[in-house]
């Protein structure tokens, strides 16, 4: 690659330089500036997103337009969950209002992979959307990065699955379940919540 500048932490990563690498990718985002966002990938950067695959940084600006103009109030959390010496797999959540105020939290796993200039050439994200009310809200700081003390995936209890279930919980078969900080558990089917034991 030529005249593309370095673009730190490079690879091989630590477990530092990849929690590093995933919250620059975070407070990126969270400006929502596409011509931005792109440089940090390299010019021909594959990507599939949920079911849409492009390459290249003007897929990529393009993409992004789409999408911050549809998704409103987008704010982002990225967390480590695995690297390799040039891979880093990613979890996160976001929340984002549509234009008839409907709020969404979507839940999503990106892997990641960079070339020695530390540019990212390879982007898989899977993504889930969980309609919310604005009272479900987590997300709430100012549009921009979030602060250094907000509070994490983890630290708000984020941990989301689908679980199967065989009899003996008034649940349906599968159910996607957020532990709250309270300890309570919510369950969530085709949009509706409800609380059960933690």
């Amino acid at each position: 690659m030529i005249n593309e500048p370095n673009r730190p932490p490079l690879p091989p990563f630590t477990s530092e330089t990849a929690a590093e690498k995933v919250r620059k990718a975070e407070d990126a985002w969270n400006g929502r500036d596409p011509a931005k966002v792109a440089l940090a990938y390299t010019p021909d950067s594959q990507w599939r997103n949920r079911s849409e695959f492009l390459q290249g940084r003007e897929a990529i600006i393009a993409f992004l337009t789409r999408k911050w103009s549809r998704e409103m109030d987008y704010r982002l959390i990225k967390e480590l969950w695995a690297f390799t010496d040039n891979r880093i797999a990613v979890r996160f959540a976001y929340e984002w209002r549509d234009d008839s105020g409907q709020w969404t939290r979507s839940y999503g796993n990106e892997n990641w992979e960079f070339d020695a200039h530390g540019l990212m050439r390879c982007r898989i994200a899977s993504i889930n959307d969980l309609p919310i009310r604005e009272t479900d809200r987590l997300f709430h700081w100012l549009a921009g990065p979030r602060p250094s003390d907000h509070p994490s995936l983890s630290d708000l209890h984020l941990r989301f699955c689908m679980w199967t279930y065989e009899g003996g919980a008034n649940l349906p078969q599968k159910a996607l379940l957020t532990k709250k900080p309270n300890g309570l558990i919510f369950w969530h089917d085709l949009g509706t919540s409800s609380r059960i034991r933690p």
